[in-house]
């Protein structure tokens, strides 16, 4: 009995639209019936807009912090590598148009992968399609012209009444457990990847975890906003929500 290839899918969405990544998610579901790893890398602004869609789909959000040039590709690249020795995948899929992914594209043959990319019809160069064992060009769907024109029709300002402007929406609450630990774990909410036993012993300084209790346990309550790495046996956590106000 032939068991199913181990699939993973790393999304640079901070490249492709949203309806983009949708597709690709179904895409790659319809061509191998399962999605082992799903994750997503992109800026903080990116991840509190496409977070329906992220939960809609099951895809992890891996938020960027860092402002530098291709940094988000930057942290794609790392974990790809990560996951490729931890996970053992037989298949990766890059959805993104960058050309800047050809070495990474490389390693990960070199570590037995077969790696496909999708990318955004309009934004790919014929270099970017060379480099993949398999590419998809996918057309990224406008809104209908009716519903397009229909928005704009709303949001022009009317001359009999003038339209005061909207407020700001607000920022995102954190849970009160989740600030108490970012202040005992002051590399967490600047995006650094803390060892386990180091956020444990700040944790426990700051009453917050048990002498014998376990500091994984406590992350894995807000599963969203703390990434514990490896996957199967963790000793490094980084927080990946929204930069604490």
């Amino acid at each position: 009995m032939n068991t199913p290839p181990r699939v993973m899918l790393l999304i640079d969405a901070d490249n492709v639209s949203a309806d983009v990544i949708e597709q690709a998610v179904e895409r790659t579901m319809t061509e191998h019936g399962a999605i082992h790893v799903r994750r997503a890398y992109c800026n903080a602004e990116t991840a509190m807009k496409q977070q329906g869609l992220f939960k809609r789909l099951s895809v992890r959000p891996m938020v960027n912090l860092s402002a530098g040039k291709n940094s988000t590709d930057i942290a794609l690249a790392v974990d790809a590598m990560d996951l490729a020795v931890a996970e053992r995948p037989d298949i990766a899929v890059l959805v993104s148009s960058d050309s800047d992914f050809a070495p990474l594209v490389i390693r990960l043959r070199e570590k037995g992968c077969r790696v496909c990319g999708i990318g955004q019809q309009g934004k790919t160069g014929d270099d970017t399609v060379a480099i993949y064992d398999s590419f998809i060009d996918l057309q990224h769907h406008q809104a209908p012209k009716a519903a397009v024109a229909k928005t704009a029709a709303k949001r022009a300002p009317r001359r009999v009444k003038a339209v005061a402007p909207r407020a700001a929406p607000p920022a995102p609450v954190l849970p009160e457990e989740v600030i108490r630990i970012l202040d005992a774990v002051a590399e967490l909410g600047m995006g650094n990847k803390v060892e386990l036993n180091v956020a444990a012993e700040r944790l426990r300084a700051a009453k917050l975890l048990g002498k014998s209790a376990s500091s994984p346990k406590l992350f894995k309550k807000h599963p969203e906003l703390f990434l514990l790495t490896p996957e199967k046996t963790p000793n490094k956590v980084q927080y990946v929500g929204p930069v604490p106000s």
